[in-house]
């Protein structure tokens, strides 16, 4: 059986788990049967530290790898705010020709946009930087709220942790869904998150601190996103007028009270579907009420009907 080689490239700063959810993912493949030969390598064959301090032996340097089946470029938090520096770049162009396909992980997509792998394709990166890459590059067309991308032979993927989805999904391409719901399983992670980045918790996008006025409102709806939210009801809470709740809310989270309520009713939705419930269940104790109601929010808010959701757990492959 011809195996595969993945090539991982580390370097100083790069982001401990960019550089270690692929390999996870590529290695347990392998073990469950998979074609993979994992590599971890590095610019010049050195050990690097990553931006969590903890140091990374590496198998080789970037010149000595040669022929690659996957080439995975980890993200820095340095990216979005400073060039890559010239031998990681170097190192990524030389690579990148000899690379079957190439791939990357949060910011690692900046590193692809700068060695001009990019131009004319549609790219994914960090929520948080999205807009930096879109400004900084204007020939590549990105996707903000994608969780990846694939454009030709050309994967980038959202922050962080959206590196397994990206793995899962390469492994799907090679081996067949089969086998990538059970590395899924193994690393007890979804298969495919429905959606994308905008599904990430609704308070952990909000930005307000514990002595915001707007605390015990937000609370609230998060303690019980089925209950009366209606304008009144959260003004009463707060101890405001509905007109003076609403421009606190435009201002400091950015949307009207109503768009937050059904934000939050709608991850709890999604929880709620995940554990099992039905559609009909799920719109109900959410506060959605119907189950016209629930598929209209998804559909408004995360492109998907409530049934695709569920449906799209068994399978990295957009429907």
């Amino acid at each position: 059986m011809q195996r595969r080689k993945v090539t991982v490239l580390a370097y100083d700063g790069v982001r401990l788990m960019d550089v270690t959810a692929p390999l996870e993912v590529f290695g347990t493949a392998a073990r469950m049967g998979g074609a993979y030969t994992p590599t971890l390598c590095s610019p010049t064959g050195a050990p690097v530290t990553t931006s969590a301090g903890t140091r990374l032996m590496v198998d080789a340097a970037a010149g000595e790898i040669g022929a690659t089946h996957t080439l995975v470029v980890p993200g820095s938090v340095e990216f979005p705010h400073h060039a890559p520096p010239t031998g990681l770049l170097d190192a990524v162009v030389a690579l990148a020709a000899v690379s079957g396909r190439i791939a990357s992980v949060c910011t690692g997509a900046f590193v692809l946009a700068r060695a001009g792998l990019l131009d004319g394709r549609r790219a994914a990166t960090h929520w948080r930087h999205a807009a930096v890459l879109a400004r900084r590059h204007p020939a590549v067309t990105v996707e903000p709220d994608a969780i990846f991308v694939r454009d030709g032979e050309v994967y980038t993927s959202a922050g962080v942790t959206a590196g397994i989805d990206l793995a899962l999904a390469l492994v799907e391409a090679d081996e067949g869904a089969d086998l990538a719901r059970e590395v899924a399983r193994d690393l007890v992670v979804f298969l495919r998150r429905p959606g994308g980045q905008s599904q990430f918790s609704v308070p952990s996008r909000t930005p307000t601190g514990s002595d915001d006025p707007l605390r015990p409102v937000l609370d609230a709806v998060a303690a019980d996103p089925a209950a009366d939210h209606s304008l009144p009801a959260l003004a009463r809470l707060g101890g405001f007028s509905p007109r003076h709740l609403t421009r606190l809310f435009n201002e400091r989270v950015g949307s009207p009270p109503g768009v937050y309520v059904e934000a939050m009713r709608v991850e709890a939705a999604q929880a709620l579907l995940e554990a099992g419930s039905s559609v009909t269940e799920a719109a109900a104790r959410s506060g959605l009420g119907s189950d016209e109601s629930l598929r209209r929010a998804f559909l408004r808010r995360l492109g998907v009907t409530p049934s695709t959701y569920r449906s799209r757990f068994r399978s990295t492959t957009r429907g």
